[in-house]
């Protein structure tokens, strides 16, 4: 006879049978009832919130003894690791455990919550690997001086690799400069034609805030290729409708037959270079750069610029325009309210206090149904009470925020009554 589990897998087993599962009431290895909760927590609609709240209260010596198996199932390990689940008592194994991969190590260092970032940084594997140590310099709750410490870190598990990285990095610096230059002066006659004063924003930023982003995603850049600009729900480019159907005019100049037009073709694309330069429009420009010209236009381009690039389907430039300098309060209000963003996006502005201080940008984001629901849950508790009540009753997000929403506006509201 086949594991449990298997049976689980294929759904032969009965109600009651699957009641008893995700209670942890089988008969079977403590291990093996560990790895059926976590199936079920994750893929079973009826049974997935009782094994959720029959794995918080595991047992602590049996879940231990996973945490720190190397040889425990994937899934059960991705499971314990992942921000919404993880137990501190757990955690220690499980960041020293070699079958956690790093990158979901990377993620909850990123939106750790004070009491297991303190675990997270005693850690000796964790202290070890730079892409985990770069995940923790962003995360609100860190301390100035563990900021310091993490930073020493990673200078020393660069140096072993310096000459390396810095043979690398000028290599890519000198086309990095060069598409760097063509954008900047793209952007500045744009300014020109339009009258704008947005050329203000190219202006001052160094160059190597553009060159350490660089340096720092060079894996990601390098994984995304030469892959093209394509926003997220799409654009519409209204304004080359416009610059189409103006005539051109050394073709309005001839006086032909109505069979001229047959002739005037083959001499248009031969006209249009020297036209098209001066008529370009952001989303034209932003079409004909790669990678990193995009992410170079999102750090140093325009507010413009940068509602398009938010939308970028390539998450390493979307999270550059984050880190752009001349970024205004107002715009991130917008992006934490917009739909057609990426996940990782909506993940990364809790991550900067700058960003946490503003109000509007919480409560849209909580608002927002794109945000994730564990994201939504903790930001939650920062509503003023009117805002909670709206949230109770928006159709477009969650019933799980709906349902949180509405209790804790009660609760706000029954405490406000009785002062």
């Amino acid at each position: 006879m086949g594991r449990m589990i298997d049976q689980i897998r294929a759904s032969k087993l009965p109600s009651n049978m699957m009641q008893f599962a995700a209670r942890g009431a089988l008969q079977v290895p403590g291990a093996e009832n560990i790895e059926i909760l976590v199936y079920l927590a994750r893929n079973n609609k009826v049974f997935g919130e009782t094994a959720r709240l029959t794995l918080a209260g595991w047992d602590e010596k049996a879940s231990l003894a996973v945490a720190s198996d190397p040889q425990s199932p994937a899934e059960v390990l991705s499971y314990l690791i992942a921000p919404d689940n993880v137990r501190p008592k757990l955690l220690p194994a499980l960041l020293e455990n070699p079958a956690v991969p790093e990158a979901l190590l990377a993620k909850l260092a990123g939106s750790a919550l004070r009491e297991t970032l303190e675990i997270i940084l005693k850690s000796p594997r964790v202290r070890s690997l730079p892409g985990v140590l770069r995940a923790l310099r962003p995360n609100p709750y860190l301390k100035k001086e563990e900021a310091a410490e993490v930073q020493q870190l990673l200078s020393a598990t660069a140096r072993p690799n310096a000459s390396a990285t810095l043979g690398a990095a000028s290599q890519a610096q000198a086309p990095a400069a060069a598409s760097a230059g063509s954008v900047t002066t793209e952007a500045s006659s744009d300014s020109e034609s339009t009258g704008m004063p947005e050329a203000a924003d190219t202006v001052g930023v160094d160059d190597e805030t553009v060159f350490s982003y660089l340096q720092e995603h060079a894996d990601d850049i390098a994984a995304e290729g030469e892959k093209p600009f394509q926003a997220i729900g799409g654009i519409f480019d209204h304004s080359s409708d416009e610059h189409t159907s103006e005539p051109n005019p050394a073709v309005a100049a001839e006086p032909e037959t109505p069979a001229a037009p047959a002739v005037v073709k083959p001499r248009v694309p031969v006209k249009a270079p020297t036209i098209a330069p001066q008529r370009m429009n952001t989303l034209q420009k932003i079409n004909t750069l790669d990678v990193k010209g995009r992410i170079q236009l999102a750090l140093k381009g325009n507010k413009e610029e940068r509602s398009i690039l938010i939308r970028d389907g390539t998450k390493v430039v979307a999270l550059a325009v984050l880190e752009a300098p001349k970024l205004a309060d107002g715009e991130v209000e917008k992006f934490a309210s917009q739909k057609n963003v990426l996940e990782a996006v909506l993940r990364q502005i809790p991550l900067k206090r700058r960003f946490m201080k503003n109000y509007i940008v919480v409560r849209n984001l909580v608002a927002n149904p794109r945000t994730p629901i564990d994201l939504s849950l903790g930001l939650m508790k920062n509503l003023l009470v009117q805002d909670l009540k709206n949230i109770s009753s928006n159709k477009e997000v969650s019933e799980t925020i709906r349902k949180l929403a509405l209790k804790m506006y009660k609760q706000k509201l029954e405490a406000t009554n009785k002062k």
